[in-house]
């Protein structure tokens, strides 16, 4: 998927570019295998957000806790890539997994 000038900005913006790109392919590459589609203003929130984590994981800062009840209506295909992506990124709290499924509920749902 060819990403757009504000994601690109994202990207570039960010404090770790390159880890930054590294793991938004990585993400892209697993929604294709699940056939999920993403909008472009959904991969750049997604960019951003994976910004965001990647941050985290290098200043070893941690999501509050949430409560893992309140998502379960996301489907197993979203949390399996949410779950893959923390997994890949390393050093972030489980509650990661939980909040950034939300991004591939919602491209599932498009």
């Amino acid at each position: 998927m060819q990403v757009n000038s504000d994601t690109e900005r994202i990207i570039e913006d960010s404090k770790f570019p390159s880890e930054t790109k590294e793991a938004l392919n990585f993400t892209l590459d697993k929604m294709k295998a699940f056939n999920i589609v993403p909008t472009d203003v959904q991969v750049t929130i997604l960019t951003n957000h994976i910004a965001e984590m990647v941050a985290r994981s290098k200043s070893g800062e941690k999501l509050m806790d949430v409560d893992p009840t309140m998502f379960d209506e996301v489907s197993t295909e979203a949390m399996t890539i949410a779950d893959d992506l923390v997994k890949h990124i390393g050093n972030l709290a489980v509650s990661e997994k939980y909040v950034v499924s939300i991004h591939f509920e919602t491209a599932k749902n498009n």
